[in-house]
């Protein structure tokens, strides 16, 4: 299954996480138990409803510690499956896989959790012609990864770092004195995308001459948000961000605004419920 991402070098991070779980010294106990040619067959499957994300790099984990694995992926990465669905089979030399269970269970958790959250955010302002993006509140190391889940959940990435757009807020406007003088000095700097926050509408009008190309409106309520809106009047993007739920985000979505991003779908997604159990005499299943 071939998988790759912008930025992000697939061989480097199953060698760093294999590295931090196996040490110097490997897998003690089942050097201990288990004798070197025992072969063990392995079935992951869903323990509750979820979005499916992870499976490729699951599949690097255990072709990397064993080179003649037999793996058979039953879903792809972004299908919605109920509980007790096969997702993926393994088939090896049993030590070889109980190296690489943890990192790959844990990564597929994680990634699918928050795959499973974003469909649930993007399923909550369907219709509403507004936009569900991540931010960069992500868990440093994994950024990539977190984002590419977010996508597959349905989201949209927003900055996939400092260096993909200007995002002035509270602080540089602190600096730079006003909102105006920050954005002038963006634009100075031949920054075509300028995101601008803004807490009050009467900093609008300034950002906007100024030459702001996307407007975040921070912490406004549903009607400051209305209000924000119209009178933008469709001159640059607007996005809603801060404290935004799952049961706030239609209220939200119906003011208008192109886009809402949202934090926790990184920094607050709950792992999904996935195991992985071997048997020394599994049934395989090809995909």
């Amino acid at each position: 299954m071939t998988f790759s991402l912008p930025r992000f070098d697939l061989d480097e991070f199953v060698r760093a996480t294999l590295g931090e779980d196996l040490g110097t010294e490997g897998d003690i106990t089942s050097a201990a138990v288990i004798p070197p040619d025992v072969r063990f067959g392995g079935v992951m499957a869903s323990r509750d409803a979820i979005i499916v994300a992870g499976l490729p790099i699951a599949e690097a984990f255990f072709r990397t510690v064993d080179s003649e694995v037999r793996i058979g992926t039953q879903v792809a990465d972004g299908e919605s499956v109920g509980k007790d669905v096969v997702l993926m089979q393994i088939d090896g030399n049993a030590r070889a896989l109980l190296a690489a269970e943890r990192s790959a269970l844990n990564t597929v958790q994680h990634l699918s959790g928050i795959a499973t959250m974003t469909r649930r955010y993007v399923d909550a302002i369907a219709g509403t012609g507004a936009t569900l993006l991540d931010t960069r509140k992500t868990i440093p190391g994994l950024r990539m990864l977190e984002k590419y889940a977010t996508r597959v959940g349905g989201a949209t990435n927003h900055r996939m770092g400092l260096w993909d757009a200007a995002m002035i807020k509270d602080n540089h406007v602190a600096v730079a004195g006003s909102v105006a003088e920050a954005v002038r000095r963006a634009v100075a700097a031949g920054i075509e995308r300028i995101i601008v926050e803004v807490d009050r509408i009467d900093q609008i009008e300034p950002a906007l001459d100024a030459g702001a190309t996307h407007l975040l409106l921070d912490n406004m309520v549903p009607w400051q948000l209305r209000e924000a809106v119209e009178l933008v009047g469709g001159r640059v993007p607007t996005e809603a961000s801060g404290g935004v739920r799952l049961e706030t985000i239609r209220a939200i979505a119906e003011t208008g605004v192109t886009y809402i991003s949202v934090g926790r779908l990184t920094q607050s997604a709950p792992a999904a419920d996935i195991g992985l159990d071997f048997s020394t005499s599994p049934t395989f299943l090809e995909a």
